[in-house]
């Protein structure tokens, strides 16, 4: 299959995708790939490959990833206000090392537009659908719990699971929040809010030692988190990519430490992630790669830089091969 998008601006690729996805989504009808099918607290998984946070930061291409075969959906990441980009350069692309770089920022049209949005789409949703929240950049980290409180507020009618997002790279302090005593505070009330109703899910940085991931771990499963989503993108530069210092980076350069980091979570959670729910998500880039991460001990799986390298085909693709 020829892929012409990579030849174009990685940005210009960005802006062409949005109307493909809404022709996408108004010309197909969804589709359901089955093949691995999972259950988790209620939710019908017809399969576990689903797309990742960033893609759909507004809940405005639902129907193009149903049309496409994903097996579950992620929006966001939603904040209580809308918010532009982080100023610069956003988003960057390395052919040769199949590896993405974005600065964004959460930029997103904030809580009310997205549940505007949501509303008007009939439940249940052809797949279960994650929503990703996060405090907008001009909160403080002290009164971070209220962005997330009130995101899980206006959106849990619609939400099948929160994502709390304190793993990316792109907003000032954000990371801070991964600290035992912070993340205590963070996680306390969100848990409280979502209690019996709605699962919460704790999305978590490549770029922490192992002892502190394992930390995290296990101070969240104690407060009562329902899972965990390993991982965000990364601030390592492990090989020669011609990126800004700053900004993540997802694709194949983030495999290695993904993996890295999904058996670690094995490891430490042991017998009590029974019940809990473990997704993988950074570089993975073929079918290959998603049976593996299945393989080490992760319910589902997510893609972002796969769509970006392979094209909208590759949940085909992985469905043709799990056969």
């Amino acid at each position: 299959m020829k892929k012409p998008w990579l030849s174009l601006p990685a940005g210009i690729a960005y802006k062409l995708s949005h109307p493909l996805l809404k022709l996408i989504g108004l010309a197909k009808s969804p589709r359901t790939f089955t093949w691995r099918p999972f259950t988790w607290r209620g939710l019908q998984f017809a399969n576990p490959l689903g797309i990742s946070g960033g893609l759909d930061k507004n809940a405005e291409y639902l129907n193009a990833w149903w049309a496409l075969g994903a097996g579950f959906v992620e929006i966001g990441t939603v904040t209580p206000l809308a918010q532009t980009p982080n100023p610069g350069k956003i988003i960057a692309r390395d052919n040769k090392h199949h590896a993405v770089w974005n600065k964004m920022g959460f930029p997103n049209e904030g809580v009310a537009a997205v549940k505007s949005r949501l509303k008007q789409i009939k439940r249940p949703y052809h797949t279960p659908l994650f929503i990703n929240i996060g405090k907008n950049r001009q909160t403080e980290n002290k009164n971070a719990s209220q962005d997330y409180l009130h995101c899980i507020r206006e959106l849990k009618p619609y939400a099948d699971a929160f994502i709390v997002n304190v793993s990316s790279p792109n907003t000032a302090g954000l990371r801070d929040l991964l600290t035992p005593e912070n993340l205590a505070n963070l996680l306390k009330p969100l848990i409280s809010e979502c209690a019996g109703k709605v699962p919460l899910l704790l999305k978590l940085s490549p770029d922490m030692t192992d002892s502190d991931f394992s930390s995290a771990l296990v101070s969240s499963l104690e407060l009562g988190i329902d899972g965990w989503i390993l991982t965000n993108t990364t601030l390592a530069r492990d090989i020669d990519l011609n990126f800004s210092k700053e900004g993540g980076v997802s694709g194949r350069p983030l495999a290695a430490r993904s993996k890295e980091l999904l058996k670690l979570a094995v490891q430490t959670l042991g017998d009590k992630r029974h019940g809990k729910l473990l997704i993988s998500v950074g570089g993975v880039m073929t079918a290959k790669d998603v049976f593996e991460r299945l393989n080490l001990g992760a319910q589902l799986v997510q893609i972002y830089s796969a769509l970006i390298f392979e094209g909208p085909t590759f949940f085909c693709q992985v469905a043709e091969e799990a056969e």
